[in-house]
């Protein structure tokens, strides 16, 4: 195989390694925000036994904390800003996580 058609063929297979991995990567990321006493949604499912990022986003102009005694979590998302929580992998199963500054808000994530 002649230079030319060998590096052409490794920059295509590149590309299609890079797609697939882009895919699987915006596959494994979920959302949740934070709103005035109350997640949305209040109920996050997510895939068991992988490692998923949840993008927090905190929709009010106080801070809050994405906590969980469950599966571990403590993060400070100071108002107005989003921030990445990597959750798992987990078994089977619901898990609670709540805003550490305003006890009350909860939710569930649900794992299948």
């Amino acid at each position: 195989m002649k230079p030319a058609r060998r590096a052409l063929l490794a920059t295509g297979l590149f590309i299609v390694a890079l797609l697939i991995s882009t895919n699987a990567a915006a596959s494994s990321q979920y959302e949740i925000s934070v709103v005035s006493n109350a997640f949305e949604p209040a109920q996050l499912t997510i895939p068991a036994g992988k490692r998923v990022e949840v993008m927090v986003h905190n929709k009010t102009a106080m801070p809050a904390e994405f906590e969980s005694y469950d599966f571990t979590a403590e993060k400070v998302v100071p108002g107005g800003t989003s921030i990445p929580v990597y959750i798992g992998p987990l078994k089977p199963g619901t898990y609670e996580f709540f805003n550490d500054f305003a006890r009350g808000v909860k939710g569930h994530l649900s794992v299948k």
